[in-house]
């Protein structure tokens, strides 16, 4: 009992690399909900149409956002797999996001707001890249998938308390005199302060284990090695080169149903604040579900796990076709926060396996490419879909198909030997 207890505890390390997950996960509820509403409200104050205007600008900000971070991820993620480059990498990244975060809401005029949030959002989508890649020095092999499950598990719920804070300003601030800028601004600088302060104790404790030992130009070398590690991935690495094809389409619908879950609902006419409070619920969900899938991983194989996700996800992706109340749209929330947090943990922990730690910031910014970078796949087909049938519901149907590219592409990568790598 003593050694299982022992096995399962959490160093400091890797409590401190979970409790990012935390800070961070605020800014992503942000960026799903209120941003978008009080961008919209900035444009109205100057009579901007929301369809033709307000929401082509919105959409084209985060396309711009997707560019930058496709470039962003492989480069700076190779630079930063040099000795010492990391954490200075990973820290500056913290600080523009964090400062940006806090001014979006102090903008006041439309196109302020729009630029400062693409600043924040690609300096936070770029920590992510370095974030994902510290996995390899903050744990062991055997022990990455649990660790990067409770980071996900952590991280939705952790977002709850200030996402919750924010909430209540948002809905009783009005009635307690503050005008909207104002609670904007109080908002935004809560969540900034929430993802710097939560990050501080990996700031004071990580340490680079995996590196490349720099020779010559650091960023010329580094550039040197992603060309060369991208051509070994397609031609002799099939085992990363495949899953990464499947994780390109499956997580693709994964983002879309999470990131469109708020705009599908309003489209079909449901109620705002309910939309909203379903939304909470839904990281509840996801935390225990993680959690759970965490342990399960102990147990059964990581292809497996994700399998079931991406089962769960086709299962969603048919039931949006019927779906048209607000019953309905929880039952969906409640379908999508079972496999949300462990469709992205597992996948980040088995990808971390079969790569080479000491070219993990690289790795990770290619797979970041194929996540997050990448994620336009599904909101280009709904749009396309619904513009020819008219029909959201059937718009968000199609990603069944993202799911079924994904399976099997997973399926081929499961049958593929993995490289051997120094651990």
């Amino acid at each position: 009992m003593a050694k299982e207890k022992k096995k399962n505890s959490f160093t400091s390390l890797e409590k401190a690399w979970i409790a990012y997950d935390i800070g961070n996960s605020a800014f992503t509820m942000m960026c799903s909900t209120l941003i978008s509403i009080w961008f919209y409200g900035l444009t109205d104050l100057v009579g901007m149409d929301r369809t033709e205007g307000a929401f082509t600008i919105y959409n084209s900000a985060l396309s711009i956002v997707t560019i930058c971070v496709a470039f962003i991820g492989p480069v700076f993620g190779t630079i930063a797999d040099n000795k010492g480059f990391k954490k200075p990498i990973f820290i500056t990244s913290l600080l523009v996001g964090t400062i940006g975060c806090a001014v979006i809401g102090l903008s006041r005029n439309w196109l302020l707001y729009i630029i400062v949030f693409v600043i924040a959002k690609i300096a936070y989508q770029s920590c992510n890249v370095f974030y994902d890649s510290m996995l390899v020095d903050v744990t062991t092999e055997d022990r990455m998938d649990l660790v990067s499950s409770q980071g996900y598990a952590w991280g939705y719920i952790g977002s709850c308390i200030p996402f919750g804070i924010a909430l209540v300003f948002y809905v009783l601030g009005p009635k307690w005199g503050l005008s909207e800028f104002t609670v904007m601004s109080i908002d935004m600088i809560i969540i900034a302060l929430w993802w710097f302060g939560v990050t501080i104790p990996l700031l004071k404790q990580y340490k680079q284990k995996y590196y490349v030992e720099a020779k010559g130009n650091a960023v010329k070398e580094s550039l040197k090695r992603l060309w060369v590690t991208l051509k070994t991935m397609a031609k002799e690495d099939k085992k990363v080169f495949y899953f990464l094809i499947a994780f390109f389409f499956y997580i693709d619908g994964v983002y879309t149903i999470i990131d469109d879950a708020v705009a599908i609902g309003t489209v079909l006419g449901l109620d705002t604040i309910g939309l909203l409070g379903i939304l909470l619920g839904t990281q509840v969900v996801a935390w225990v579900f993680s959690l759970l899938f965490g342990k399960l991983s102990k147990k059964y194989d990581s292809i497996l796990l994700i399998s079931v996700c991406i089962g769960g996800y086709f299962f969603v992706a048919i039931y949006a076709l019927f779906m048209k109340t607000l019953l309905q749209f929880l039952v969906m929330a409640f379908v999508v926060g079972m496999f949300q947090g462990t469709i992205q943990a597992l996948s980040r922990s088995y990808y971390g396996k079969i790569i080479p730690p000491s070219a993990s910031g690289e790795y990770f910014g290619v797979f970041d490419i194929c996540g997050k970078g990448a994620a336009f796949l599904g909101t280009t087909l709904m749009a396309l879909v619904s513009s020819i049938v008219g029909d959201i519901n059937i718009a968000v149907g199609t990603l069944a198909i993202l799911f079924v590219i994904g399976f099997i592409f997973l399926r081929k990568a499961a049958k593929e030997p993995a490289k051997e790598y120094d651990k």
